[in-house]
Formats: C-alpha cells, structure tokens, sequence
C-alpha cells in the first residue's frame, strides 16, 4: 500500500475515533465543529493530508485530527500556525474568540461575550477571588475541585479560557472595573500556600492599574447588602446596563431597568462600606507578609 493511501486509513482512522469520543463526550460546540470542517477544508484545497499539516505547524497528527473533529479546540498558536501555512487569510482568526469563549462552561458563555466588550463592570465576590483576577494555578484549584469531578482536559479548557477573559483589564479602550472582595475570600486558602501568595501578589498588581479598583469587604463588617450573595452589573458598548448573577452553575443576566437599578443601589453602598483601595491594598499585603 502507498505511503499517502497508509496515511489516509490511518486518518480515517481517527476520525472514526474521534467521532466515537465526541459521542461519549455529549454535545461539542458548535463553534469547534464550524472551526475545524473550516480547517479540513482550508487542508484539503492545499493539497495536504493531516499529517502533513501537523509537521508543518509543529503538532501531531492526532492533535489536528481532534480540531477538525471539533473534539479539541485549537488555541491561538495553533491558528497563527495553520493561517500562515494554509494562506487562510484571517478565516481562522477570526474564528478563534469564539473558539475559546466555547472553552467556558455552557451557562456563562452568553454573559463572557457581553463581558468582553463592556464599557464598565462592578462585581462583588464574597467567596472567591473573582475569574478576571484569579492567577492560573488559583483557577486550576477551584476547577479541580468541582463536584461532579472535571477530566484533566476540561480543567485545562476551563482554565484557559478563564485566563482569556482577563484581556478586560488591558484592552484598548480601557474598561472601567470595579471589585470588591470578601476578606473571607482572601483568606480561604485555595490551593497551598504558595497558590495564595501568588494569588495576592496578582491582586495588587492588578489594583495598581488605572482602570481597575479593588476593595476589600472586612470581616466583621456588620450586616450589608452584599450579604445576599455575588452580583456583578456593567455598562455595554451601547449603553445599556444589565446585572449578572450566578450560584450552583446557574447564571441569569438581569435586564429590567428597575432590577439593574437596584443592583446599582446596592453596589454604590457596598463602595461605602468597604475598604478604601489604599487600606484594601494594605490588607493584602499583611496577607502576604504571613505567609
């Protein structure tokens, strides 16, 4: 048999795979689908066989059998990769925010596209350091220790795609962002010690950018209207202001006027109530230095 026929069954041969591991896997984004029968398509008018396009940009077979399955989704190495040597002309690229909005878990990912292009966001977090803030091996503590558990591969999607978020704090134009975190969530330790010394030392870099202000809800503050649980409200590119909340994997925006407002209320007098940014910023340091 021919090397290229050898090649093509070995090819078939994974897909077939593929197609069996997408089944027991459940539903795959639509997203990773469009992106790879793309990919296959840009392959084949190139005249290159799966493998082929593997060597050329730097992955196995497997790996490029996976994406055009949609059972993987490609990172953005892998599609600078593929657009230079498949001339795509930006066909992938532009693909490539939607691929990794998909990485995130199925109920947040409306609210993620909304997130990205906002002019402001003001989030209260009272549990955990919140996603556009966390480090990665924070981010990896808290999807590693999901119930049910996460596969090692999910954890890793998850991961990154929550990385990819924090592009909010240093877009052109800037974003105006506004946290406020629980002391409880500071001194919970997720991970070991060294995850939370990280974790701190990520927090005052991030406050000392211009457009972003952390403050520290204290313990012991007394009762106040964050008590009812983490919100978060922004302002979109056109406008309109909308709220967010999310408990047990079940997320809901909030669009009446007259809850949003309320929202606004409430996080205004959070604000008031919790450590100026300068104290905030003290505190965690304390929290370092224990360590």
């Amino acid at each position: 048999m021919a090397e290229r026929d050898v090649r093509q069954v070995r090819e078939t041969g994974n897909s077939g795979r593929a197609r069996a591991k997408a089944r027991q896997d459940g539903d795959l984004p639509g997203v990773w689908v469009a992106y790879g029968t793309l990919l296959g398509h840009l392959r084949k008018r190139a005249d290159l066989n799966q493998q082929a396009l593997g060597q050329a940009i730097g992955y196995s077979l497997e790996q490029v059998a996976s994406v055009e399955q949609g059972r993987r989704p490609a990172k953005q190495a892998f599609t600078e990769a593929a657009e230079r040597v498949l001339d795509a002309r930006g066909v992938l690229e532009v693909l490539q925010p939607d691929v990794d909005r998909a990485k995130l878990p199925q109920f947040f990912r409306n609210f993620a596209a909304v997130e990205a292009e906002v002019l402001s966001r003001f989030s209260y977090d009272p549990l955990l350091v919140p996603g556009l803030l966390q480090t990665e091996a924070y981010a990896r503590a808290v999807f590693a220790g999901h119930c049910p558990p996460f596969g090692e591969e999910i954890v890793d999607q998850h991961t990154e795609a929550r990385l990819g978020r924090q592009k909010l704090l240093t877009r052109d134009p800037m974003a105006e962002l506004s946290f406020i975190i629980g002391e409880e969530a500071l001194r919970n330790p997720v991970g070991d010690p060294e995850v939370m010394r990280g974790q701190w030392q990520r927090l005052l870099v991030a406050g000392a950018l211009r457009n972003v202000e952390v403050q520290v809800m204290p313990t012991g503050a007394g009762f106040h209207v964050g008590l009812d649980g983490p919100f978060v409200l922004v302002e979109t590119k056109d406008l309109r202001r909308l709220g967010y909340i999310e408990a047990q994997e079940i997320g809901c925006m909030v669009s009446e006027p007259a809850d949003v407002s309320g929202f606004a209320s409430r996080y205004g007098k959070l604000r008031s109530q919790a450590l100026n940014t300068h104290d905030s910023a003290r505190l965690i340091e304390r929290l370092a230095g224990e360590t």
